[in-house]
C-alpha cells in the first residue's frame, strides 16, 4: 500500500528563483523485484509555483556510488522493475521545464524484501536432488506438496522418473499424491514404470500407487513399463499383481503387442510370454502380436513368437494371415523365416503352402 509523506521532508518553498527543489520520491509498495515510487505531490505543487507542465527525472544510484536515469518523463509514479532480493537501492528526482530544472531532491533508500518461497522452488531442489533444500520450502507451508512445474509434473512425479527415493520419501510423508495425474493423464508409477526405475516403482507401490490406472491414451504402468525396456522391473511388477495380458484403451494392444509395436524388444517380449502372456490375443484391428512385429519389421521377434507357437492362420479384420502381410509388405527376411518354419512344423496353410 502506498505511504503518505505527511511530513513533506522539504517543504517546496515560494520562489522566484526557478523551480522549487522536490523532497525524495515517496515509498509505495516494495516487493522481492519491484519498488513502486510516487512524486504526484510535489509534481502538483511545482506545477502551481512555475506555472507550466513539469517533467520529472529519476534516477538510481549503483554499486560504483554514480547516478544514472532510469525515467523520465510527465509521470507521477513509477514502478522500478527486475530488482534483486534483499537488496538496497537509492533514488533520487529532480523537477525540469523546457528551459529549467531544480537541483536534485535528497535521495531515499529503501531495501527489497526477500523472495518468497514457490513451486518453482521446489523443483529446482529436486532436480538438483537436495533433499535438505526440499524440506526447507515444505517447511515454510508456503507450497503444496503437489505443485506442478511449468511442464504440469507433480514433484513426486519427477522425483519418482528421476529415481530419486530419498526425495520421494519425503514428499510421500507430507502427503503427496500418489494417484494424481499430470494433463497427459500419467501418474508417477507411468513415469517410473517408463524411466525404468525399479525402486521408485516398489515405493509407490508401497503407498498405494496402481497398476490399472490410464492415462489419456489409454495406457497403463505396465504398457509404460513395456517401453521402458527394464526386464527385471517387469518382472517384478507381474509378481507384484500387474496383469500381463491389461488391455490399452486406444487399439487394445495387451503390453505384448505393444512390445511388438513399438520397441521390439526380445527380452522384453520373453518376460512377458513367460509370465502367461497370451501370444494370439488380437488387438481392435484383428492384429496379434506376431502380425504387428512383421509390420515393424522386428525379426528377433518373429521368432520368438514362432517358437512360442504363435498361431499363423488367425486373420485380421481384413482376413489376411501373418503370412500374407509378411508377402504384401515384402518383408523377404522374415517371409523365410516363416517359410523355414512352416516347413520345420509340417504346417500347409491353405491357398499359401501347398
Amino acid at each position: 500500500m502506498r505511504k503518505c509523506n505527511f511530513f513533506l521532508l522539504l517543504l517546496l518553498a515560494d520562489t522566484d528563483d526557478g523551480i522549487p527543489r522536490p523532497p525524495p520520491p515517496i515509498v509505495g509498495k516494495v516487493t522481492h523485484y519491484c519498488i513502486d515510487l510516487y512524486w504526484d505531490e510535489a509534481m502538483e505543487r511545482s506545477n502551481q509555483v512555475v506555472g507550466q507542465r513539469i517533467r520529472v527525472c529519476l534516477q538510481e544510484q549503483d554499486k560504483m556510488f554514480q547516478w544514472g536515469n532510469i525515467y523520465t518523463g510527465y509521470a507521477k509514479n513509477h514502478t522500478v522493475n527486475g530488482l534483486d532480493p534483499q537488496t538496497t537501492y537509492t533514488y533520487r528526482i529532480r523537477f525540469m521545464t523546457s528551459d529549467d530544472e531544480s537541483e536534485w531532491s535528497p535521495h531515499v533508500t529503501v531495501s527489497t524484501t526477500k523472495e518468497p518461497l514457490n513451486g518453482e522452488h521446489l523443483h529446482r531442489a529436486i532436480i538438483r536432488n537436495v533433499v535438505e533444500d526440499v524440506v526447507k520450502v515444505l517447511d515454510t507451508g508456503d507450497v503444496s506438496t503437489d505443485v506442478n512445474d511449468k511442464y504440469g509434473f507433480s514433484a513426486l512425479m519427477q522425483a519418482s522418473q528421476k529415481g530419486y527415493l530419498e526425495i520421494m520419501e519425503v514428499l510421500l510423508e507430507k502427503g503427496a499424491d500418489v494417484h494424481l495425474q499430470n494433463d497427459a493423464g500419467k501418474t508417477a508409477l507411468m513415469l517410473a514404470c517408463f524411466a525404468g526405475q525399479f525402486e521408485a516403482v516398489k515405493l509407490l507401490r508401497q503407498h498405494g500407487a496402481k497398476y490399472d490406472d490410464y492415462d489419456r491414451g489409454g495406457s497403463t504402468a505396465m504398457h509404460w513399463a513395456v517401453d521402458g525396456g527394464n526386464v527385471r522391473l517387469l518382472d517384478w511388477m507381474i509378481k507384484d499383481g500387474a496383469d500381463v495380458n491389461i488391455r490399452d484403451r486406444g487399439s487394445g494392444w495387451t503390453p505384448l503387442i505393444r512390445c511388438a509395436s513399438l520397441s521390439g524388444n526380445r527380452s522384453v517380449a520373453l518376460t512377458l510370454v513367460q509370465a502367461g502372456a497370451k501370444i494370439n490375443t488380437q488387438d481392435k484391428d484383428g492384429k496379434t502380436a506376431l502380425m504387428v512385429a512383421i509390420i515393424n519389421g522386428h525379426q528377433d521377434l518373429v521368432e520368438l513368437l514362432l517358437k512360442k507357437n504363435a498361431d499363423l492362420s488367425v486373420t485380421n479384420e481384413y482376413g489376411k494371415t501373418a503370412y500374407e502381410m509378411a508377402h504384401s509388405m515384402e518383408r523377404r527376411r522374415i517371409v523365410r523365416v516363416l517359410d523355414d518354419h512352416l516347413q520345420s512344423r509340417g504346417i500347409k496353410l491353405k491357398g499359401i503352402m501347398t
